[in-house]
């Protein structure tokens, strides 16, 4: 599994990253255009590296300075159909899919805690979503709202910053979730407040029993088990750049659902249901940050001295 590097080079760079690119046999295809880069100016490389080797090499390439004075950008390579691609690949320690390009996660997890409209938009149309499927006790609008929650990316975002170190970053993806679901939460509470004064809610609807989706305000130990594997799956179809896998993880968690549960009680005023909807949020957050970070933490030990230069 390879990705693609291109790279715009100062001048005065080019003989060093010449030399780190070629005495690396993880790296092939590589290539050369002088003077082809306009802004900035310099030099256009292209080479493609194991996914595996990539964090090292681009720790190297960070040691000559290239990162503050000319541009690197990666991309995955979809299909390698040459031999030398299987041998860059043997050469390299561990397995591709195994393979973590740790400053793009970071990069991405700054990117998560970018307080957007469309994020505040998805998860309010989620809570939404998940107040109607309370009151119809739908399991199926259930999983609909747990898909269309972004809410993971600030969580995994969360996970990066503990397990890089990088307190800030923890800090600003949970400003954004308390924010996100706060406004969420208040939204729909006021959706509901007004569907009640107009008779298009009862609260009955809400205090009935409700097989398929009374679970979502009753928290207990498969609660913290889903929530902890959840943020385990999470984090490495996170690190691994497998978006599909994600997808997963967003119908197994009670996030949302206890949102929507949460502005349902609020608005016909259920302080039990209030209360376990809170329980049931926290409970999964907590549970799928904790477990996140110990994976990342436990993929960082390991990966990165198994993505050590073999040629250094």
């Amino acid at each position: 599994m390879l990705v693609h590097l291109r790279l715009v080079v100062p001048a005065d760079l080019t003989d060093d990253v010449v030399a780190l690119l070629l005495d690396d046999d993880r790296i092939t295809n590589v290539t050369l255009e002088r003077d082809a880069a306009l802004q900035p100016r310099g030099d256009l490389f292209g080479a493609d590296v194991a996914r595996e080797a990539a964090e090292s090499v681009l720790d190297r390439l960070d040691r000559t300075g290239l990162p503050h004075r000319g541009g690197i950008s990666l991309t995955a390579v979809e299909g390698t159909v040459f031999d030398e691609a299987d041998r860059v690949d043997r050469r390299a320690a561990g397995a591709g899919d195994d393979g973590v390009i740790w400053q793009v996660v970071r990069r991405d997890a700054e990117a998560a805690t970018e307080a957007s409209g469309a994020y505040f938009a998805f998860l309010g149309i989620a809570t939404a979503l998940a107040a109607v499927a309370v009151i119809t006790d739908s399991p199926i609008l259930v999983v609909g709202a747990m898909v269309v929650g972004p809410d993971f990316g600030p969580v995994g975002a969360m996970c990066a910053g503990l397990a890089l170190r990088s307190p800030g970053l923890s800090l600003r993806a949970l400003w954004l979730l308390v924010r996100g679901y706060v406004a969420a939460v208040a939204a729909v509470t006021v959706l509901a407040l007004v569907a009640r004064a107009t008779g298009v809610l009862d609260p009955e609807m809400v205090t009935r029993p409700r097989p398929a989706t009374g679970f979502i305000w009753r928290p207990d130990l498969w609660s913290v088990v889903v929530a902890a594997l959840a943020g385990a799956a999470g984090v490495l179809a996170m690190t691994g750049e497998k978006s599909s896998t994600l997808v997963g993880v967003f119908i197994s968690v009670t996030t949302v659902p206890a949102a929507g549960n949460l502005a349902l009680a609020l608005a016909v005023w259920q302080p039990a249901e209030v209360l376990g909807s809170l329980t049931q949020l926290g409970v999964n957050v907590v549970g799928m940050v904790a477990a996140g970070t110990v994976t990342m933490v436990a993929q960082h030990l390991l990966l990165r001295r198994l993505a050590s230069p073999a040629s250094t």
